[in-house]
C-alpha cells in the first residue's frame, strides 16, 4: 500500500509526526511512505529511514497541484497538519482514503476526515499517532527513528575542535530562543543555568539560527562564562547531528529541544506558554519546569551526574 503524509512545518511538529511514518511500517512492512513537506524541513524528514520519498512543496499552492497529481495513487493519505496549505494538498492527492489529524484549522477538515484523539492521549506525538491507529496500527509508544547523518556529525565534530571544544568536557547544548518569544527562559534564569554547568565542567554550545543572535546577546547581557557560539552554523540535517553529540540540551518549547527527545538526549526545558502535558520534549515531563528554572537546574545537577558538579 501507498501512504501519504502531509506535514508542512514547523520544526518542533515536522519531529513530532515522524513516528507516523514508524507506525505505518509497524502495520505494515511492505508500505511506501511518502511525505509532503517544505523547503525548509524536507532535510530532517530524509533523515527517518521509514520514509521512502520526500518531496518539496512548492510555495505556490497552483504549482502544486500538478506536482502532488504526479505522486500517483495513495491507499491513504494523512494531513497531519490542518491548515489550508495541507489541506489543499490532500485535496488534490489521488487517494482512496483521506484522514487529519482532529485539529483541522481553515477549512482543511473540508478535504479530509479528522480523527478524533484518544481521551489517553494527552501529547500531541499520541494524537497523531491516533491517526494511525483509526487505520489498524497497534502503537504503544513512538519510535521517532530519527538518524543523524554520519558524514555531518564528522563534520559537527570538526566544527566544535575548530571553536576550541575541550573534549574532555561533556557537551551540553543551549538554545536561547524560540519561535515565540514568549516560549523562551528568562535571559537571567538561562544565563545562571550556564554557569553552573560551566562551573561544573561542562562544555556549553550555544545553538540557533542567525537571526537568533538577538536572544543569545540578551543572556550574555546576564553574565556569561566562555562558551562556544554555533549560532547560525548549521543546516536542519546538521543540527540533529550536533545535538546527536551531546549529552544534555537546554531551552524552551522549540524545534531543538524537540530534536533532543526525539533522540534520547535529555532536554531540560521551561514551559512559559504551553502545556507540558501536550508538548513537553517526548517522554521526558519531569524534565520540564513551568514556574522556577532554579529548579530545573538542580534536576540537571541531579541527573547530569558530573563529578564536579557543586
Amino acid at each position: 500500500m501507498r501512504y501519504l503524509i502531509v506535514r508542512m512545518s514547523s520544526l518542533g511538529d515536522v519531529v513530532h509526526t515522524l513516528p507516523v511514518a514508524a507506525a505505518i511500517k509497524s502495520m505494515d512492512s511492505k508500505a511506501e511512505i511518502v511525505w509532503a513537506a517544505s523547503r525548509h524541513y524536507a532535510p530532517l524528514v530524509r533523515l527517518c529511514p521509514h520514509v521512502d520519498q520526500t518531496v518539496v512543496m512548492k510555495k505556490s499552492f497552483w504549482k502544486n497541484v500538478p506536482l502532488v497529481k504526479s505522486l500517483g495513487r495513495f491507499d491513504v493519505a494523512l494531513d497531519m497538519q490542518g491548515l489550508f496549505k495541507t489541506g489543499w494538498i490532500t485535496l488534490h492527492a489521488d487517494a482512496a482514503r483521506k484522514l487529519g489529524y482532529h485539529w483541522q484549522r481553515e477549512g482543511s477538515g473540508l478535504f479530509s476526515s479528522p480523527v478524533k484523539p484518544d481521551p489517553t492521549s494527552h501529547h500531541v506525538v499520541d494524537q497523531y499517532l491516533d491517526v494511525v491507529r483509526a487505520l489498524g496500527a497497534q502503537v504503544t509508544r513512538a519510535d521517532f527513528s530519527l538518524q543523524p547523518d554520519e558524514a555531518e556529525a564528522a563534520k559537527m565534530t570538526a566544527l566544535l575542535d575548530e571553536l576550541g571544544r575541550d573534549r574532555s568536557k561533556p557537551l551540553v547544548l543551549v538554545n536561547p530562543s524560540s519561535a515565540r518569544s514568549v516560549k523562551r527562559w528568562a535571559p537571567a534564569s538561562m544565563a545562571h543555568a550556564v554557569r553552573i554547568l560551566d562551573e561544573a565542567g561542562f562544555q556549553v554550545g550555544f545553538i540557533g539560527t542567525a537571526s537568533d543572535e538577538w536572544a543569545f546577546k540578551e543572556v550574555e547581557a546576564e553574565g556569561l562564562p566562555v562558551v562556544l557560539s554555533l549560532l547560525g552554523r548549521t543546516t536542519v540535517s546538521e543540527l540533529v547531528a550536533l545535538i546527536s553529540l551531546a549529552q544534555a540540551h537546554v531551552g524552551g518549547d522549540t524545534g531543538s529541544t524537540h530534536i533532543a527527545a526525539a533522540l534520547g538526549i535529555p532536554a531540560y526545558s521551561v514551559y512559559t506558554a504551553t502545556r507540558p502535558e501536550r508538548s513537553c520534549p517526548y517522554g521526558q515531563i519531569h524534565r520540564c519546569q513551568t514556574t522556577d528554572p532554579v529548579e530545573l537546574t538542580d534536576l540537571m545537577k541531579r541527573e547530569l551526574c558530573w563529578p564536579a558538579f557543586p
